[in-house]
């Protein structure tokens, strides 16, 4: 929701699978969620992935684009994550560093 408002804000569809979707493994269904406190903090339902996910493997939502990233928020003190994107060599390049909470906390002032 913080990183792409519009599947919850219009039902947009975004295409999800694993960084290697070559994989083989058996598939099942999964509702890919964010970590706010709203019901409407997902990214997509039912999507077809590999049964076997384990913490550390990535996923990517495909065709995000410049409006996911300019519609994204800090809401609930959320840092922005990395946004990465293939080249036209297919190599991976970073396009935007993660936010840490330093960067949030450095717009504040202290009166």
């Amino acid at each position: 929701m913080t990183e792409c408002i519009r599947p919850a804000l219009y039902q947009a569809y975004h295409h999800i699978d694993t960084v290697n979707s070559l994989s083989t493994e058996e598939r099942i269904l999964f509702d890919i969620v964010g970590p706010v406190c709203e019901s409407g903090d997902f990214l997509g339902k039912q999507r077809c992935l590999p049964k076997i996910l384990k913490r550390g493997d990535f996923l990517a939502v495909f065709d995000v684009g410049a409006y996911c990233s300019s519609m994204s928020s800090n809401y609930n003190m959320r840092p922005r994550p990395a946004e990465y994107a293939l080249d036209e060599h297919e190599q991976i390049q970073i396009l935007k560093k993660r936010e840490t909470n330093e960067d949030l906390l450095r717009t504040y002032c202290v009166a």
